[in-house]
This record gives C-alpha cells, sequence and structure tokens, in this order.
C-alpha cells in the first residue's frame, strides 16, 4: 500500500523541520517557490558581510532522503490539496501551512532566485559603503539587531531610529532591564525619536542609496541616504480557499488547537508565524511546532491519535547587536526571567547566529 502523501506548504523554519522528520514514514512533498533555504536569522549579517551569504542561503537537494521539494507557489489550498502556480494540482491526506509571514528586505526576501537575492544584497552594501546617514523605522527587536550589525560593519554611519512607541521593544512581555541594556550599548551611537511616527515614507525603496529628507508627525525632521523599514509583519494565508476560506483570524493567522491542527480540520495542521498561538514569531518557536506537528501526522499514519500538544513558552529573547554586543531575556531552571548581557548573547547567537545548526540540517 502507497504510503500517506504528506503535503507542506512553505520550506522555512517550520516546513523543512515538518517535512524532514515525516520523510522516512510519508510521502512527502514540501512546496516552497524559493530554490532555497532563507537562514532569516542570518540574513541581517548578510545584509553587511557577503562572507555571511553562504550561510544564509542553504539548497533543498539534501534535506529529504524520500520525499521531494516542487519549487512552485501554491496558488490555492484546501484540506484536500493545492493547487500550483503552474496549473497542475497535488492530492494530501495531510496538509501542513508552514508558509510564515512576510516581512521587509533585508530580514526577508522576496526574490524567488537565490542569485538575484544575492545581487541586491550586493547593491545594498555598496550604497551602504557610500552612505553617511541611515533611517531605521521600527524600534523592535528586528530594527535594533539591524542597528547593530550596521553599526558593527559601517562604524562611520550615523544612524536614526524613529518608532511611534515610547521605548524600544514594546511590543512583547520584555522586561525594563532589557531595554535599558539595549539602551546603555546604543546610546551615543544613535538618534532614538520615539513617540511620534513618520509623516510619510520616504520617495525611496528601502535599501537603496538616494537622498531624501523626511519628517515625523511631531515635526523633527531626519535626513539620510538610505532608509530600512522593521516593522510590519503580514501572515501568508491567502491561498487558503474552499473549505479553509473561514480558518483565519482578522490578523490572517489560522487558528489552531493545542495538537496544532487547524480548528475542525484534523488532517490540516500548520506551524510557525501563521499560527494564532500567542507568542512572539521565532524560529525556534516554528521549530518547536514542527516537531509537534511530525509527531501528530506520525501517529495518524501508524493508525493512533494525535497527543502531542504544544504551549507557549514563557517569552524570550536573544537579541545581538552585532557580533560582540546584545542582551537577552531568558527563563532559568526556576521559572524566573534573567537578564543576560552582551558577552553572553554573543555566545548563545551573535557569534554564531544559529548557522551551524542550518549547516547541520541541509547538509
Amino acid at each position: 500500500m502507497a504510503a500517506p502523501r504528506v503535503v507542506v506548504v512553505g520550506g522555512g523554519y517550520g516546513g523543512a523541520r515538518v517535512a524532514s522528520l515525516l520523510d522516512e514514514v510519508a510521502d512527502v512533498v514540501l512546496v516552497e517557490p524559493k530554490d532555497a533555504f532563507v537562514h532569516a536569522s542570518a540574513a541581517l549579517r548578510a545584509a553587511v558581510d557577503p562572507v555571511w551569504e553562504s550561510r544564509v542561503f542553504f539548497g533543498y537537494d539534501r534535506l529529504l532522503q524520500r520525499g521531494h521539494v516542487v519549487q512552485q507557489r501554491v496558488e490555492r489550498a484546501t484540506s484536500s490539496g493545492v493547487q500550483l502556480g503552474d496549473g497542475t494540482s497535488l492530492d494530501a491526506d495531510y496538509l501542513v501551512l508552514a508558509t510564515g509571514t512576510s516581512y521587509p528586505f533585508p530580514a526577508k526576501f522576496i526574490e524567488s532566485e537565490t542569485g538575484v537575492a544575492r545581487a541586491r544584497l550586493a547593491r545594498m552594501r555598496d550604497g551602504l559603503a557610500r552612505a553617511e546617514r541611515v533611517l531605521v523605522v521600527g524600534a523592535g527587536a528586528v530594527g535594533l539587531e539591524l542597528v547593530g550589525e550596521l553599526l558593527d560593519a559601517y562604524p562611520h554611519l550615523a544612524v536614526t531610529v524613529v518608532d511611534q512607541a515610547d521605548d524600544a521593544l514594546t511590543s512583547e512581555d520584555y522586561l525594563p532591564e532589557l531595554r535599558a541594556a539595549v539602551r546603555d550599548q546604543l546610546d551615543g551611537r544613535v538618534q532614538f525619536l520615539f513617540g511620534s511616527r513618520l509623516g510619510y515614507l520616504p520617495p525611496v525603496d528601502v535599501g537603496v542609496h538616494e537622498p531624501f529628507v523626511v519628517d515625523t508627525e511631531a515635526g523633527e525632521r531626519v535626513e539620510a541616504q538610505m532608509w530600512f523599514r522593521c516593522y510590519g509583519n503580514l501572515p501568508a494565508s491567502d491561498y487558503l480557499a474552499g473549505d479553509l476560506a473561514g480558518v483565519r483570524n482578522g490578523l490572517g493567522e489560522v487558528r489552531v488547537d493545542d495538537t496544532l491542527a487547524l480548528t475542525g480540520f484534523p488532517t490540516v495542521f500548520a506551524v510557525g508565524d501563521i499560527t494564532d498561538m500567542r507568542e512572539s514569531k521565532r524560529a525556534s518557536a516554528a521549530r518547536d511546532h514542527a516537531a509537534v506537528v511530525a509527531a501528530n501526522i506520525r501517529a495518524l499514519v501508524e493508525g493512533g491519535a494525535p497527543a502531542a500538544t504544544y504551549a507557549p513558552a514563557p517569552e524570550r529573547i536573544v537579541l545581538p547587536l552585532g557580533r560582540a554586543g546584545g542582551a537577552s531575556q531568558v527563563v532559568d531552571e526556576t521559572g524566573a526571567h534573567r537578564i543576560l548581557g552582551a558577552e553572553e548573547t554573543s555566545r548563545i547567537k551573535g557569534a554564531d547566529l544559529y548557522s551551524s545548526a542550518m549547516a547541520e540540517l541541509f547538509g
């Protein structure tokens, strides 16, 4: 009897891991429009250092031994299968939604071809080498990490950060001590303009060298030659159709139960940023989701019932500011929150950015 087919839509952190974990027990088809896995956790380092591009883009050719990868975009998905951009369809006994969220360049890429993405990075680095002033809009984790990489690689840059909030890192349940640790490392090196949005966006694309002037709604004028938009996660879920058309909440996320099955659809699962789990959108969470989903689909394939469940962990963040800087909020063995400084943050993430683990996964 033929093995049941598992169609995984999206080859990011969660999707790639689900596919890998189920490869030996099912006919796995991973559908992904990009020609390589993008290690987004290292993308901001590659934005300033070309050496790191080899640690960002990993081919899918060694991910699966039995299953296969289809480089296509899913145009339509129902609980029974997907329709691809080339007009072909794939039936699915089990469907895993792992399309994540979109986010502005350079934290994520819209390009499907690695060569095109790398060329865009090269043009951006050339612009940064010529720039004197850079604007970063958004003082969340991505914006601050980008600032750290910019200052590390281009110490001549004058960086302005604009955010409508009254401080950095206000969107999650982070301790004031974390914000203080970050500010201690960046104050004097970065101009922060808090409490007001930009009155209008710069008239040039992000990451492109072209002088401009903008004003905040509070009347602060900012002059720069390049800018970056570091806000605006948008769930990539508009391909859901038919019986799955109503599974999204108002934010575009899909509703899941604690087994990570879509509510009312026991053979359709979701992992990563696309889920409505109340937690920050992290690669580590997506990989944890993947382990739960793989265990539950394996149980179903073997004639059992899904028993693995997922509950969001206490909020944590490991925030590098370049290779040697940064701060972290973690939970210790007693359940208490702890703030870690630059040295420990660099040891945990900043020096390697988890690239060794990705290289191992993709062979």
